[in-house]
């Protein structure tokens, strides 16, 4: 692959410009047979405006980016063609290089270079694509921390520390004939250990809050029948989404859809309405009901009326372990001697309990602020490391338990080298996150395979 040189294009077609991407050690010789100029003594960094011709006739006016080994995105030669964004022209151009020698590239095959000529890690090739599908300003800062190399920063901080504890247990090693020599501080070693574990643990914690804001916070709408759940879900998402009608039991499955909070994207789920029914179709929607509440990080209650005990004390239980925001909706036709019972009622149940009308629009922004506050996301800086991705976390629970049996090898005196052993398997474990060690090329397959063609 090294010695081939690969064309894509790099933008969505039906735009009005279109840029097609070549890298490779042949770029600027192939460059030169399809484009007007000869550019092979081109200077690094430099723009060129010609044409793109095929034999004599003029394929394109375009502008060409030109750019040399180490530096550019692979680390290798590298070209970008800017032309007009026609779908012929754009097909044509491939075409012709083609021709002239390049390979159509195949998905994610742009970083993986940049991987393999060391111009990023692993872990930084994994957050382009996070970075290009981010889709609200949470992901998009996560992205870029780990794009701009803190999640690698962090690891190679805590694989400096496990490499001098590794080696002064090796070295009691080569002098096992005296058993009294210790190089490794057994008391120095317990707390380092300790607290890089800790260090570990508190980046796989992440991972929860990596997840959430990566595929949008859950919040499930939940209430009897006819309390508005649909007509709330269609007014925060500011379009029809739901059927609203007065006729009881309408909605009968789950609806889902997503807004952009605070930078932060949720995912609501409006469900069917809880009541005693004998139909069997609206029954399975409730149990449905039941199951987005379980999967839900956040439950908006709805009622229009003060509940019972024993529905407070069912949503008591059912969100023991969630976020509650208890709305009352239709203010319209509440009086305020209902409303204060409501509050004094219900106060114990949660510290988010709301007034607002979801047919008229009152109160929304409120309840907006609510969930965001409910999400309990802590504010993002530019360098925090939140872990989003499965095989990082995958990784730092691995080891994680490799920490945690030296911990307890120490508490039973084991000998250095069996200590040494699990140290050993710890930094090996933190390497597969930024391809430190030698990386299976099945592991890069499933990496780059996601990505696009052209990046």
């Amino acid at each position: 692959m090294a010695n081939e040189t690969i064309c894509a294009l790099a933008t969505a077609t039906g735009g009005a410009l279109g840029i097609i991407r070549i890298s490779g050690p042949q770029t600027l010789e192939i460059l030169s047979r399809v484009f007007s100029k000869n550019l092979t003594d081109a200077k690094p960094n430099t723009i060129h405006y010609g044409h793109i011709k095929e034999e004599n006739e003029v394929v394109d006016e375009v502008l060409v980016s030109i750019f040399r080994a180490p530096h550019s995105y692979t680390g290798e030669d590298a070209a970008e063609i800017s032309c007009h964004g026609s779908s012929y022209i754009l097909k044509k151009v491939l075409e012709l290089l083609v021709k002239s020698g390049c390979r159509m590239a195949e998905p994610g095959e742009y970083t993986q270079r940049a991987f393999l000529n060391g111009k990023m890690d692993l872990s930084q090739a994994e957050a382009v694509a996070d970075l290009i599908a981010s889709s609200n300003k949470a992901t998009h800062q996560m992205a870029m921390s780990q794009l701009r190399g803190h999640f690698s920063s962090e690891l190679a901080q805590l694989r400096e520390q496990l490499l001098k504890l590794t080696s002064l247990l090796e070295l009691e090693l080569d002098f096992s004939d005296h058993e009294d020599l210790e190089f490794a501080d057994r008391s120095e070693l317990l707390e380092l250990t300790k607290l890089i574990d800790k260090h570990i643990t508190r980046l796989a914690l992440s991972f929860e809050t990596g997840q959430a804001l990566k595929q949008g916070i859950p919040v499930a709408i939940v209430g009897k029948t006819n309390v508005g759940k649909s007509t709330l879900l269609n007014a925060l998402l500011k379009d029809d989404r739901a059927i609203v009608s007065d006729i009881h039991g309408t909605t009968r499955d789950t609806i889902e859809d997503t807004i952009d909070i605070q930078g932060i994207t949720f995912r609501f789920i409006d469900t069917a309405g809880i009541r005693q029914t004998t139909d069997e179709v609206e029954q399975i929607g409730i149990t449905r009901t039941y199951n987005a509440i379980e999967k839900a990080r956040i439950v908006l209650w709805l009622i229009d009326a003060i509940p019972t005990t024993e529905e407070i004390k069912e949503m008591r239980e059912r969100c023991a372990d969630k976020s509650l925001i208890i709305i009352q909706n239709k203010i319209d036709k509440f009086s305020k001697e209902s409303a204060a019972d409501l509050f004094s009622n219900l106060s114990p149940l949660t510290s988010y309990i709301l007034s607002i009308s979801a047919k008229y629009g009152l109160g929304l922004d409120t309840l907006e602020t609510a969930i965001y506050q409910a999400a309990n996301i802590p504010a993002l800086q530019d360098s925090d490391v939140i872990v989003s991705n499965a095989r990082h976390y995958d990784a730092l629970v691995r080891a994680h338990e490799s920490l945690n049996r030296v911990l307890e090898g120490m508490n039973q005196q084991l000998s250095g080298d069996l200590l040494s052993e699990d140290l050993r398997l710890t930094l090996d474990t933190l390497s597969e996150i930024t391809g430190g060690q030698i990386t299976p090329n099945e592991v890069l397959g499933n990496i780059f395979k996601n990505f696009c063609v052209g990046k």
